[in-house]
């Protein structure tokens, strides 16, 4: 992130009503326009907890993010430069009945719009790019999507600092704070499901997921270091399990048996191979790649990947 610009995320929020897709628009009381709802970053925050935080402040709705859907780039009054970054969200019909909207001096009104209408109502053309990027999703049939999350672990201290096994080599200070700020990205991908290492240093990473969750850490040997070193680890049968489930999960472990994670990921739904497997598998310590994945269709295809680092 540069000095000079200013940095917000948002999303392009969708519903079935009837069998047609609708999309969320906000009308803004103060600048009288029309547009998607976003906000800028908070301190410490990360792009995905921000774009959650703010759809929820602008409308109420609580939603689970899903595709990446583009960046808009332009020029504030000030000149300085704002870049926005988007995901596609499901507003369930649950989170829509449990929304306290009422118009503030911020947000005058929401307004629910069919996806051809939508572009004629945007105030903006940045906006309107955003939506023709949401609509290829839709004309590709692969708007519905879960998450596969893998997940590096936290900064751990340091092998020459440790004399015990290494399995129980513990995090280090930064780790600790590393494992609390993912907290809030991974739940704002909708995490559920917590599979890990048993090395300590990845039971402790997910930890602060787990209490936040209230969900348990389902560990198995078949992702930890120790298995991939002696060639017994088995990331077909995790991930294999996980696709099948078509829910959203975080799967801890460690640098050298991400490659074999996403790897299995892309052969359980057919995506071809190629060298984007390596950037969103050379994760550093408390980073993760969310895999996004077809709900209607998994064998279609690995939908999208991003990855997303700690601030700490």
């Amino acid at each position: 992130m540069t000095e000079t610009a200013v940095y917000a995320a948002g999303g392009v929020l969708w519903r079935i009503v009837e069998d047609k897709l609708l999309v969320l628009l906000i009308h803004r009381t103060q600048y009288k326009d029309v547009t998607l709802p976003k906000g800028k970053v908070d301190p410490g925050e990360m792009l995905a907890e921000t774009a959650t935080r703010e759809i929820y402040e602008e409308t109420g709705i609580r939603v689970s993010l899903g595709v990446p859907v583009g960046v808009s780039r332009y020029r504030m009054p000030n000149k300085r430069q704002k870049i926005v970054h988007y995901w596609a969200a499901e507003a369930t019909d649950a989170a829509i009945r449990s929304s306290a909207f009422v118009p503030n001096k911020e947000i005058a009104a929401l307004e629910w719009v069919p996806l051809k209408k939508a572009a004629g109502r945007l105030s903006y053309p940045v906006d309107v790019e955003i939506l023709e990027h949401f609509e290829k999703l839709v004309d590709d049939g692969v708007l519905r999507t879960f998450p596969i999350i893998a997940l590096r672990h936290a900064k751990a201290l340091p092998r020459e600092e440790w004399d015990g096994k290494d399995t129980a080599r513990p995090l280090a200070p930064r780790g600790k704070k590393q494992a609390n700020s993912i907290v809030g990205p991974l739940l704002a991908f909708g995490a559920r499901k917590i599979v890990s290492s048993p090395a300590a240093r990845c039971v402790k990473t997910v930890a602060p997921l787990s209490a936040a969750l209230g969900r348990k850490i389902d560990k198995t040997a078949l992702i930890s270091q120790d298995a991939w070193e002696d060639g017994k680890s088995d990331a077909r049968t995790i991930v294999g399990e996980r696709v099948r489930t078509r829910k959203p999960a975080v799967l801890c472990s460690h640098g050298p048996v991400l490659p074999e994670i996403l790897t299995e990921i892309a052969l359980a739904t057919g995506t071809l191979r190629g060298s984007y497997l390596g950037s969103a598998s050379a994760l550093e310590a408390g980073a993760f790649s969310v895999v996004h994945l077809s709900i209607d269709n998994p064998g279609s295809g690995i939908v999208a990947i991003e990855t997303h680092a700690p601030k700490v």
